[in-house]
């Protein structure tokens, strides 16, 4: 039911494939699905055909079903008539062709097909098929499989899902629900494609995304079927989500974030988030307590003293009701400054000088583990996994040091720390990412220990890509337990509401590059 095309150029038995394409069930039992942005690429070739389950080196006459001639190519008017578009009609990244009947018969009674189906939900398990184009990423011109989840790629109406070897080629694979090779039956509920032609701006080939399919979709497919002619397909303004990022600024901004804390540095009861970016501004984005935020306010320019921060993490220090900035610089000096909101950033009050043992302080997060109303106790990771948790920290003083953890291999793969009320405690717990991807809590981690381990999920590839993880109380539960997390394309994604051993809501704040 899957196959690849070819035409004049890009012939069968050469080099390269063209896209990807998947019967699917209609009257004539003669369409295929695939991509918009493959659709353009096959109104402007000739000798035009689908070939499913491609088998390289046999001429056309040994493929296993032939060949079928590829005739009307609907495409949504909206969607541009050349190259692909990374706007919000990339959402309308879908297409179908018709293809003639060859000696065997109609290509859908041949191989059988798909059911193409709708769907208000990003969240399916499903296998995608394709057929890489290129003889360096594919020698032998085999389709790849993958059964795989997804997810919402937010600011679109799409899905994503995360599987090596997708590369250029691949646009129009379909996304198969309860797919069932052997009785060729399965529900389509995506294709390659959407976003940047399928993947994001880095084509990457472990990332690719699909339109979801909506009534958009279903009323190209209704044409298709009704063959109206591509000609008479013409559609109003096409109208994107209105649930979009939450920040201003792109991926290609947000990789640009260095440093990133959430605290209370307004004094309002919620959340702000404080970003650190690479040239040494320094930005609030004041939270508006219910998941949004409200126009940032520069804390400093771009300047070259503020470039060599090495970590930092956000606590009431001072006892104020407003949070306090805690910088661990370069050179192992450590900075507080008080009440930002207010005061905004000076000097600070050094609580380490250059040169200290902080240097080797890999990993810092303030919390309430010992307090009892303020966010006054620090956990340290050092550079030989060692873990500290050091108590009534204050202006000028470190308070007292409580080893949680000796030296040790384990701990130096702990690569991001954060803090909450994951468990929904007064006193707070211990987040860790590990080096594997792995995400665990630990609850009720005290001065005597850490506490009981709760998994959030084993081993993850996808969670190596984070690279900043902070926690703040960004909605109106009245819990810190919102987690925010900073990942390598520089899409920033909030989890609202947090569990002790679930991830909240997924909320994308910026999208990625």
């Amino acid at each position: 039911m899957v196959g690849t095309f070819f035409f004049d150029g890009t012939p069968v038995g050469g080099n390269a494939t063209y896209c990807t394409g998947s019967v699917v069930r209609s009257k004539g039992k003669s369409l295929v699905l695939t991509a918009g942005h493959c659709a353009n690429g096959l109104n402007a070739a000739k000798h035009r055909v689908f070939v499913p389950q491609y088998q390289f080196l046999k001429i056309p006459a040994n493929q296993p079903w032939g060949l079928f001639a590829v005739g009307d190519v609907y495409k949504d008017d909206r969607y541009p008539t050349r190259g692909q578009t990374k706007a919000a009609e990339s959402d309308l990244d879908f297409a179908f062709v018709t293809v003639a009947p060859n000696g065997k018969g109609a290509v859908e009674d041949v191989v059988g097909a798909l059911t193409f189906t709708t769907s208000t939900s990003y969240d399916h398990n499903v296998t995608v098929v394709g057929y890489p184009a290129q003889a360096s990423d594919n020698s032998q011109h085999k389709a790849i499989r993958c059964d795989v989840p997804t997810r919402r790629l937010y600011g679109f109406r799409q899905m994503q899902m995360e599987c090596g070897g997708y590369y250029g080629g691949v646009s129009g694979s379909p996304w198969i629900k309860g797919y069932n090779a052997a009785a060729r039956t399965g529900q389509v509920v995506g294709n390659i494609g959407g976003y940047n032609g399928g993947g994001n701006d880095a084509n990457v080939d472990w990332i690719s995304y699909s339109p979801l399919y909506g009534k958009d979709a279903q009323d190209l497919y209704n044409d298709a079927n009704n063959g109206i002619g591509p000609e008479n397909v013409h559609r109003s303004t096409y109208q994107p989500p209105t649930d979009g990022p939450v920040l201003p600024g792109s991926g290609d901004t947000w990789k640009h974030a260095k440093q990133i804390s959430a605290g209370d540095f307004s004094g309002t009861g919620h959340s702000d988030l404080l970003v650190i970016w690479t040239d040494g501004e320094v930005t609030l984005y004041p939270g508006d307590g219910n998941g949004g935020f409200r126009p940032e306010r520069q804390l400093l320019a771009p300047n070259a003293g503020w470039k060599p921060v090495a970590t930092i993490t956000a606590g009431d220090f001072t006892g104020s009701n407003q949070f306090d900035l805690m910088v661990r610089w370069d050179d192992g000096r450590m900075t507080l400054h008080g009440d930002v909101g207010s005061n905004g950033l000076g000097a600070g009050v050094e609580m380490a000088p250059s040169g200290s043992i902080w240097s080797h302080a890999t990993q810092i997060a303030a919390g309430r583990f010992n307090a009892a109303t303020y966010v006054t106790d620090l956990m340290v990771r050092w550079s030989d996994g060692e873990l500290s948790l050091f108590t009534n920290v204050g202006a000028g003083s470190l308070g007292q040091e409580y080893k949680l953890k000796d030296p040790n291999s384990t701990w130096k793969d702990a690569t991001l720390l954060t803090s909450g009320q994951f468990a929904g405690n007064q006193k707070w717990d211990l987040m860790v990412r590990w080096s594997s991807g792995e995400l665990d809590n630990y609850v009720g981690t005290t001065t005597g220990g850490l506490g009981g381990e709760q998994r959030i999920h084993g081993p993850n590839k996808t969670w190596t890509h984070s690279v900043i993880m902070t926690t703040g109380q960004f909605t109106s539960d009245g819990l810190t337990n919102d987690l925010m997390i900073r990942w390598t394309d520089g899409e920033t994604t909030m989890y609202q509401d947090t569990r002790m051993n679930s991830l909240g809501t997924e909320r994308m704040i910026s999208p990625p590059a």
